[in-house]
């Protein structure tokens, strides 16, 4: 068994890399792809590059190239909903693209030539990121106290929507816009939909796991979503993801 993990962010590359096993380094596509053993299990790591066409391109390259059995999307989104606060995790169970538009040629969000609006993820999937997501919030004491000092104190796992699109969500009236037009979705980022399709194009089992790094109102303490964003979300995708390979190990 082969995993392939795409992040969003080059940060939580280098996390991760530094553990790596036997490590090799290709090069593909302006791409750095690492290849060795974690946790003991085989993967392969990328950073996913930002947009949707630069996170189909890398995902591509690595179905291709690496013939990995299955996908671990990680990182980083924008909580488009009131309820999901910076610390949150959602796991995803569809994933939309929010700025596709064909009308009147097809409906709006339908994906061309694929006859759906999302895709999405497979209960096997699904039932093995919640497991290591509920297993790192119960697990990782240290991580814990390093939350209070950014007042996250009961982070939460949900799972939901997510939507992607070529656009940098910020401010509430954007979230607000896409929270009314695709009610069931939580987050937002650039990159989830695209990968999905990809996979599902290479028919590769998928899952997307993204911490809230901001929140979706206008009040939020902007400095301190940056400092999480800087040195606390890389940890969150090393431990859920050393979380979840011991489960798909055992």
């Amino acid at each position: 068994m082969k995993i392939g993990i795409l992040t969003t962010q080059h940060e939580e590359v280098e996390r991760i890399i530094e553990q790596i096993q036997h490590k090799t380094i290709t090069e593909r596509g302006s791409r750095v792809f690492y290849e060795g053993v974690f946790g003991g299990v085989d993967i392969v790591i990328a950073f996913s590059h930002w947009g949707k066409v630069a996170a189909a391109l890398t995902t591509s390259i690595l179905l291709q190239e690496f013939k990995v059995d299955r996908l671990v999307s990680m990182g980083i989104a924008s909580a488009v909903v009131p309820e999901l606060n910076v610390g949150d995790i959602v796991v995803a169970q569809r994933l939309f693209q929010h700025d596709m538009d064909m009308r009147p040629l097809f409906r709006r969000y339908e994906i061309p030539l694929r006859g759906v609006t999302s895709f999405v993820t497979s209960e096997n999937e699904l039932q093995i990121a919640t497991d290591a997501v509920h297993n790192f919030l119960k697990q990782s004491k240290e991580l814990r106290k390093e939350l209070v000092d950014y007042n996250i104190l009961a982070p939460k796992l949900q799972l939901g929507d997510i939507a992607s699109g070529d656009l940098f969500i910020t401010g509430a009236s954007r979230k607000a816009t896409i929270n009314r037009n695709l009610p069931s979705v939580l987050c937002a980022d650039m990159e989830s939909a695209a990968i999905a399709q990809a996979c599902a194009d290479f028919q590769i089992p998928c899952v997307f796991i993204r911490t809230i790094a901001e929140g979706a109102n206008e009040d939020a303490d902007v400095e301190s979503e940056a400092r999480f964003k800087s040195e606390l979300a890389v940890q969150y995708n090393y431990f859920i993801l050393q979380s979840l390979l011991q489960l798909l190990a055992q």
